[in-house]
């Protein structure tokens, strides 16, 4: 027997999944973002003397401050918040509350981490005169690496998570036992 929702709304079903797959798409594309950065700018910055690492990171710092990054990086908690308000009826289901915890860990452990931790550094970094810069200045670089791994290892974690939670969402129902 199908339930009168399924009757009247067939074809709403796939809509409501778009704000799923985007906080999954978004998640991704974040993950991609910290991890590249980890990988390979992280690494390469390693290998300069205090000045140019001073200029090239308050370079990045600044021009990183745009339109399209903040819609990709605060994305995340609010695909995730909107695909959950809109899958309410839900809420019981093993997805939702994955996605839920999703949401939550990207804003505590990115967003509000990153605030807490590589803004104040960032700022530090745009202090330094870039031909003097202090003494500690690779101590400030390891900090700051260090918390862009956290930040990389977090997404990959929430977009594999939020991945599965898309895919358990889209999983037929399991018969009683």
């Amino acid at each position: 027997m199908t339930t009168t929702a399924q009757t009247t709304y067939p074809t709403l079903a796939p809509l409501a999944l778009i704000p799923h797959a985007l906080a999954v798409l978004w998640l991704g594309l974040m993950a991609g973002f910290f991890g590249t950065y980890s990988a390979n700018v992280n690494l390469a910055m390693l290998q300069m003397d205090g000045p140019t690492y001073a200029t090239v990171q308050s370079a990045f710092n600044r021009n990183v401050r745009h339109a399209l990054f903040f819609g990709l990086f605060f994305g995340p908690p609010l695909w995730c918040a909107l695909a959950l308000v809109t899958a309410w009826r839900d809420h019981r289901a093993l997805w939702w509350r994955l996605l839920a915890l999703v949401g939550v860990a990207y804003l505590l452990g990115i967003v509000f981490f990153t605030q807490q931790v590589n803004l104040p550094l960032n700022h530090t970094t745009e202090a330094w005169n870039p031909q003097a810069p202090p003494a500690d200045w690779a101590q400030v670089r390891d900090q700051w690496n260090a918390a862009n791994l956290w930040r990389a290892w977090l997404s990959l974690g929430c977009f594999a998570a939020a991945l599965g939670s898309l895919v358990a969402r889209q999983a037929p129902p399991r018969a009683p036992s």
